[in-house]
């Protein structure tokens, strides 16, 4: 039985039952068609990478190539990572080896045409004194750029860079890189968007307070590779390529569990990225598209695009697919496929805010199999009132400026929904609302089926939706459209 709350403008539902033969078809049909739980992440990874197939853009992703030098460090030698690094940089470049073994270290830089490999036992352990990462350097905190202690492996402006390996990468400690971490306000109500980006200091002493350091975060860099490392303990996101071209991530291993803001992946403003292969245990977003914050991001203007994301688990964190929040710049020509969700808070998640701008567009997803928390598809586009005050509740009234967001274009295909708390769950925004999205094949079961407030144009076709509460609670929805969908009490 239906029990709908129905408030839109517009709701059509056109062939909303149909028979329990056809739903256990499309159940069982998903669920043979897409990859399984142990089919994708780190340990699915081959060796070679696969041609991209999007329909939204393309990109021949291949491997970089380093010159032949190859050197070798061990663990008790005199000579550090950096130097070592600087000494192929005079070489011309190559691979440095790190074998066996602990090397603790400051902040290291990467070179141009040099390929960082840890071998299986090699362990890169950071230490955790803002001392350790000083001077400061150039580089972007959630959207806002800034100097500050940039990250662990840093670079700038360099091409042909790669971190290779089997090997362990562990974050800083208990020192004063997380003591004196920023934590108190939003970044937008610390940094002045009007102060030029050189005054925007932030080193333990011109500030009492520091930004603290990803733990792998090039910034304007190009043909940027990073395979196969385990990655844990990160004081802040864990790689996050900003302003970067030609990027692929692939086969890492990243634990950040209990760490407030421990994403995952962050792609920052970056254009032609492959993300694949990656096994996702994070205190915050497993994955996370990103484009800069507020005015500050509209100053830089550099979208997040061509980017494909594939064969990835993410299991414990905040959200499998995160879009968001930062997006002043857009996102472009977004295309997830073939990846699993296994005990995340939410599946995939829209976030935007009001003060934030931006937005995303032509954005597809497609065959994804998730057992969620919460829920299962979220647009969460007001966010709450500890971090934009009033702008959190629709019934503020605002008017539309430089800073609204407004994501649309939207397609979601072949989506099974193994266990959630809200199927579909979408809040947009009053003055701006979602617009033009479109799922199909979707199969969901959880305690609640659909929310729809502040849509325009959101069709679901094709699909099955299994729910204690199945009541569709919907406020401002004009062509919320339900074609061929069935909806039965769990």
């Amino acid at each position: 039985m239906i029990r709908s709350k129905l408030s839109a403008v517009l709701i059509a539902l056109s062939g909303l039952f149909i028979s329990c033969q056809e739903q256990d078809s499309l159940k069982e049909r998903l669920d043979g068609e897409l990859l399984g739980y142990s089919e994708v992440g780190a340990a699915a990874m081959p060796d070679s990478i696969a041609p991209i197939n999007s329909p939204l853009f393309q990109h021949d992703f291949k491997r970089p190539e380093f010159p032949e030098t190859v050197d070798t460090l061990f663990s008790n030698s005199e000579t550090t990572i950096q130097e070592a690094i600087d000494q192929l940089d005079e070489k011309g470049g190559g691979t440095l080896v790190l074998a066996e073994g602990i090397y603790e270290t400051g902040r290291i830089t990467l070179r141009s045409n040099i390929n960082l490999h840890l071998q299986k036992e090699a362990t890169i352990q950071f230490r955790d004194d803002i001392e350790d990462f000083l001077p400061v350097v150039f580089t972007r905190n959630e959207g806002v750029e800034l100097y500050s202690l940039g990250a662990c492996i840093y670079a700038r402006d360099e091409e042909n860079i790669a971190i290779t390996g089997s090997g362990n990468i562990i974050g800083p400690g208990k020192g004063s890189v997380r003591e004196r971490t920023m934590t108190h306000d939003v970044i937008e109500n610390i940094v002045d968007h009007n102060l030029p980006v050189e005054q925007r200091v932030y080193d333990g002493q011109t500030a009492e307070f520091i930004f603290p350091p990803a733990l792998i975060a090039p910034i304007n860099c190009e043909n940027v590779f990073i395979e196969g490392v385990h990655l844990s303990q990160s004081a802040f996101w864990n790689v996050v390529p900003t302003y970067c071209e030609n990027v692929i991530i692939r086969g890492l291993t990243i634990h950040s569990e209990g760490i407030p803001r421990g994403d995952g992946i962050d792609i920052e403003s970056s254009k032609n990225v492959l993300v694949e292969y990656c096994t996702l245990n994070t205190g915050d977003d497993c994955i996370a598209i990103k484009a800069g914050r507020g005015y500050d991001g509209l100053r830089v203007a550099k979208p997040s695009e061509n980017i494909v994301v594939r064969y990835s688990l993410a299991a414990t964190g905040h959200g499998g697919i995160t879009l968001g929040s930062e997006t002043a710049g857009m996102i472009k020509n977004l295309h997830v496929y073939d990846c699993a969700f296994d005990g995340t808070d939410v599946g995939i998640r829209f976030k935007t805010r009001r003060p934030r701008g931006g937005g995303g567009e032509n954005i597809l997803l497609e065959r994804i199999r998730m057992h969620v928390v919460h829920s299962a598809l979220r647009w969460d586009m007001l966010g709450n009132a500890i971090h934009v005050g009033e702008a959190a509740d629709r019934n503020t009234e605002v008017e539309v400026n430089p800073l609204t967001p407004k994501f649309s274009d939207i397609s979601m295909n072949k989506i099974l929904i193994e266990e959630s708390g809200h199927t579909v769950n979408i809040e947009g925004i009053p003055e701006s609302p979602l617009e033009n999205v479109v799922l199909s094949e979707v199969y969901g079961v959880g305690k609640n089926f659909l929310t729809a407030k502040d849509v325009t144009n959101f069709l679901i076709q094709d699909s099955e939706f299994i729910s204690e509460n199945t009541k569709v609670d919907s406020v401002s929805a004009t062509g919320l459209v339900l074609d061929n969908v069935a909806v039965r009490e769990l």
